[in-house]
Order: structure tokens, then C-alpha cells, then sequence
């Protein structure tokens, strides 16, 4: 007997399906929104994760979310088949293009893969009070995803300056490995 009842997606799954059609949703108020509501939901999901599990867990629940972003945004709006200065030019297009921030490829070494990369205007935290610290965790997962993806090695991805430290960019250092 067939069984008829199908498994139906959970909400919590997440693919970049789940993401729906926010042109046909959003009909009268379109798909751009202010960065502060974008800010309200990462800060006050960080100050709960913070508060419930600690610095370090939070860290990480970020950090992969945001490597789990950066594999879905690579493979649904990156052409991945090109050579790495193409890639990089239509990478750089696309954040600016989206308004997450301004890339700028600092070094990439062809050897081992690693890079410095900044990113000018970051969405997450340009405008920020200055607390000495490096605040873009999410940031650094979305990079290693977009790079894992692209070369299809992993990465580990950490912020080196940050505007909350100080900067006027965020700066992120990549190594291959992860």
C-alpha cells in the first residue's frame, strides 16, 4: 500500500526554497527593507543565544548559520564555474548589489588558498559603538560557506578588525582547512 502521507518540509528545515517568493509575498512592499530591522533580529537573537548558552556557543550557533547561508547563496546565485578573479568581480557585484557591504580582496595566495578580504559598509555592524571587539560571527561563516563551496575545501573564516573594534571595515582572514 502507498503511503499517502507524505512528509511535508518542515519550517525549520532550510534550503534556499525556504526563502520563498518575496517578490509575489511582498506584492506592495517589495523585497528592500531597513537595515535596523535586519539589526533588531540579529541583535536581540545574539543577546538571547548569549544569555541562554553563553559567548562561545552563541558564536558558533551564528557561525553556522551563516556557513549554512554562504553554501545556499553560492550555489543558488553565484556561477560557480568561474576562474577566481571572475568569481571574485561577480562576488563582489553581488554583495554591493544586495547591500551587504563592499568586498575588497586584500591577498588571495594561489599556494594554500588563504585570503584577507574586508568588507566596507557590512551590513552587520558599520555605524556600531566602538566595544574593542570583533562582532561579525555570522559574517565569517557566510564567507567559509561561500569559499567551501566555490573551491570545495573547507575553510575557516575569522574576523581580524571590525567597526565595533575600532575600523572602518570589517577584515576577515581565510585558511583552507577549516
Amino acid at each position: 500500500m502507498e503511503n499517502v502521507f507524505k512528509a511535508e518540509p518542515k519550517h525549520a528545515d532550510f534550503s534556499w526554497a525556504s526563502i520563498g517568493d518575496i517578490k509575489e509575498g511582498r506584492e506592495n512592499l517589495g523585497e528592500d527593507m531597513p537595515v535596523l530591522v535586519y539589526r533588531l533580529l540579529q541583535y536581540s537573537m545574539n543577546h538571547v543565544l548569549v544569555t541562554e548558552m553563553g559567548q562561545e556557543q552563541a558564536d558558533h550557533v551564528f557561525r553556522a548559520a551563516g556557513e549554512l547561508v554562504g553554501h545556499e547563496y553560492a550555489r543558488n546565485a553565484l556561477d560557480l564555474t568561474l576562474g577566481m578573479d571572475p568569481f571574485l568581480a561577480q562576488l563582489q557585484a553581488s554583495l554591493r548589489s544586495l547591500r551587504i557591504g563592499i568586498l575588497r580582496m586584500e591577498m588571495l595566495d594561489d599556494r594554500d588558498g588563504s585570503f584577507v578580504l574586508t568588507v566596507g559598509e557590512d551590513l552587520d555592524c558599520s555605524g556600531l559603538p566602538i566595544t574593542n571587539e570583533v562582532v561579525c560571527v555570522y559574517d565569517e561563516g557566510f564567507i567559509a560557506g561561500i569559499f567551501e563551496e566555490y573551491t570545495g575545501k573547507p575553510y575557516k573564516v575569522r574576523e581580524v578588525d571590525c567597526w565595533a573594534s575600532g575600523a572602518r571595515v570589517c577584515r576577515f582572514k581565510g585558511v583552507q582547512g577549516g
